[in-house]
């Protein structure tokens, strides 16, 4: 069953430091969600509030429109891989799956022994001794034996080379189309976000400073190429975030549509213009760092 996660008001502090600072965010029930940010931006804190390792000071974390504190029935359902990977001292991908297959009412001896295939990972070596990769391959193949409904990933393809990286999304978004599964991934990665996220949003200093659909974030910034007449000046009208130039055609990106950006490019008679396709990557830097000044200093 699809399952909406909504943080509201969220403030949590640790001595003098506000990690979360009335922090909002609304993902979708079924959607793929990406959450970025700088470092120490909140990213970890929010996802221990939503797998119910912290209690907010205030405000409210709730998955399905359940508080997610101290309850262990919606807990069985939602399934969080760390960055920080834990396993127990010499354990074995087939001690750990004996672990959750005894907490976890839902976990899927089916497709645990399916996935056995695709990871190609020793089920009875300690994890303590595989690779980082290796680690986080054993960490996806206990997580998707779950059948969660709530899918929480904070860097989660971190170690993975390019091919593993690809069959683990196809999992994820398989269970996304077929079983309606919400994914929130925390991630540095603008460019694999912009493959497999429907949504964004961007945290700075505990804060959500945006969030949208990213189609609707992909339509509001635009990269122009325009000739004008010696002498003639830019098109007016136009929100300009950065202009260069390359002899006598300048580059400009605008904020706004491609529709209302060229309605206002033609009718200053250009000898020539042209649009360039923009990456997510390009459209973050441009539109908040030209939003705003702390939303400019986001690493991206």
């Amino acid at each position: 069953m699809s399952m909406k996660i909504e943080v509201r008001d969220v403030v949590k502090r640790f001595d003098d430091v506000c990690a979360l600072d009335g922090f909002c965010m609304s993902v979708p029930a079924g959607a793929v969600y990406g959450l970025v940010g700088p470092n120490g931006a909140g990213k970890s804190t929010i996802i221990r509030h939503l797998s119910g390792v912290y209690r907010q000071d205030s405000g409210e974390v709730l998955i399905g429109g359940q508080k997610v504190f101290e309850n262990t029935a919606l807990k069985e359902r939602v399934i969080c891989i760390p960055d920080e990977l834990y396993f127990f001292l010499q354990a074995t991908v087939k001690d750990m799956m004996r672990f959750y297959r005894g907490i976890y009412p839902r976990f899927d001896g089916a497709r645990f022994e399916r996935l056995a295939e695709m990871f190609d990972l020793d089920p009875k070596r300690p994890i303590r001794r595989f690779s980082k990769g290796m680690q986080k391959q054993a960490a996806f193949w206990l997580a998707m034996s779950l059948r969660p409904d709530v899918l929480i990933l904070d860097e989660p393809v971190d170690g993975l080379d390019p091919v593993m990286r690809r069959r683990v999304w196809q999992v994820i978004l398989s269970d996304v189309r077929e079983r309606g599964t919400t994914v929130l991934v925390s991630s540095h990665n603008l460019r694999e976000l912009e493959d497999v996220c429907d949504h964004i949003g961007i945290i700075n200093k505990g804060k959500l400073l945006l969030e949208r659909a990213l189609t609707d974030m992909q339509g509001s910034v635009s990269k122009l190429q325009i000739l004008m007449e010696e002498g003639a000046a830019l098109p007016e009208g136009l929100d300009i975030l950065q202009c260069g130039s390359a002899g006598r055609v300048q580059t400009l990106i605008v904020r706004g549509t491609a529709e209302e950006v060229s309605a206002r490019a033609q009718a200053a008679n250009p000898l020539y213009f042209e649009f360039l396709p923009m990456t997510l990557e390009e459209i973050f830097i441009y539109e908040l760092g030209g939003a705003d000044h702390e939303a400019g200093k986001i690493v991206l």
